[in-house]
């Protein structure tokens, strides 16, 4: 069973920062793009930053500049650097990834998984 499973929130003052992980376990052939997404208190889920196998990235406007994504392939896990935290950043961040993956089954697949979330408060 795949396992996508996040660490590294937490509250922090407004102008501080974070680093998020996210590991993934199980029986994992690879891993392709991997995210980062965040979801507030009434509003709806949110793309922060997607990274690529080969290490492209790409962010929303609002992170842009604040955030780095990156990625260890060797270990499956995907980082959130966050630093210049806004209280607007506020949220529970999610992990994900697309990977292919072998089946209890026998059979080799590709699909879409998420982590718990963790949560990031900025305190102003």
């Amino acid at each position: 069973q795949v396992q996508l499973v996040e660490s590294g929130g937490g509250l922090v003052q407004a102008g501080g920062s974070l680093r998020l992980s996210c590991a993934a376990s199980g029986s994992i052939f690879s891993i392709n793009n991997m995210a980062w997404y965040r979801q507030a208190p009434g509003k709806q889920r949110e793309l922060v930053a997607t990274i690529t196998r080969d290490g492209t990235t790409n962010y929303a406007d609002s992170v842009r500049g604040r955030f780095t994504a990156s990625r260890d392939n060797a270990k499956n896990t995907v980082y959130l650097q966050m630093i210049i935290l806004k209280p607007e950043d506020t949220a529970v961040y999610y992990c994900n990834a697309d990977l292919t993956y072998l089946r209890v089954s026998g059979a080799v697949k590709r699909d879409d998984f998420w982590g718990q979330g963790t949560q990031v408060t900025v305190s102003s």
